[in-house]
């Protein structure tokens, strides 16, 4: 299935564009049906949501832009060079290939390797003569939170299927500490019980996800909805701060006590 649903593209002011990756695989009759996530912890020496779990992904390159544009897209493309960034993101940070169903074994490694080292991903494809399967991504959420405590970031959010992969996943040291699979609804009860921590798109986006077992279970759902660009608020509600976001984009929990969400 092709998911060409658009993104508004315009870029906000000094808000650091980014984007990150949702990847689902079937889970076992324990997990109720829903999907298992691929989820990453950051590092604890990161300077933003440093040793908080979260979904691969990381800032859009100029390199992604090239790419967008090999792919026959409009230069400066964001939302294509956000599906880019995406993808190789999540090579880079976990060992996984997403929609470029040619790269395994040795070859996949030696990528990802390059990749670490700062060769652009636009010099790989050409060289291989390959292309990304762009359209394999799910859009479904933008999120640019403005929290005076964090860096401000752009942030596209995707979805898409787990590729077969017989190799071992292993984070980027670098950025991460630890890689693991869990339902939503797992993850969730994690931090509640204070075994991970999360920051508050993640953890919104993780109530999205629960209850959805598989990337065409959760495309139905998201294309029912619109995709606007999300920035939280804080208002008073019944005598507190809460934290909230618009009612009308499909998450089921739209506010939370300001003092005790985690910001970044």
């Amino acid at each position: 299935m092709r998911y060409h649903r658009k993104m508004d593209d315009v870029v906000i002011e000094g808000a650091i564009p980014a984007a990150t990756l949702v990847i689902m695989r079937p889970a076992a009759e324990a997990a109720g049906g829903d999907a298992e996530l691929l989820l990453v912890k950051r590092a604890a020496t990161m300077a933003f949501a440093a040793g908080a779990v979260v979904f691969p992904g990381g800032r859009i390159d100029p390199d992604d832009y090239r790419v967008a544009t090999m792919h026959g897209r409009v230069e400066g493309d964001v939302e294509t060079a956000a599906r880019v960034a995406a993808l190789r993101e999540t090579l880079e940070e976990t060992g996984l290939a997403v929609g470029w169903t040619a790269l395994v074994g040795d070859a996949r490694e030696a990528v990802r390797a390059d990749l670490l080292a700062e060769r652009p991903l636009s010099s790989i494809l050409a060289e291989r003569g390959e292309r990304l399967d762009l359209d394999a991504l799910v859009p479904f959420a933008r999120w640019c939170p403005n929290f005076k405590e964090s860096r401000t970031f752009d942030t596209w959010f995707f979805a898409a299927a787990a590729p077969d992969h017989g190799h071992e996943l292993s984070v980027s040291a670098a950025e991460h500490s630890h890689i693991f699979w869990d339902t939503a609804a797992g993850a969730l009860a994690a931090a509640d019980r204070g075994d991970i921590s999360i920051i508050f798109p993640t953890r919104r986006n993780l109530e999205r996800l629960a209850g959805h077992g598989s990337v065409d279970d959760f495309a139905e759902h998201a294309n029912g909805f619109p995709v606007r660009r999300i920035t939280p608020w804080v208002e008073q509600r019944g005598g507190a701060a809460m934290l909230c976001i618009p009612a009308d984009l499909g998450y089921p929990v739209t506010s939370e006590m300001w003092e005790s969400v985690r910001r970044g």
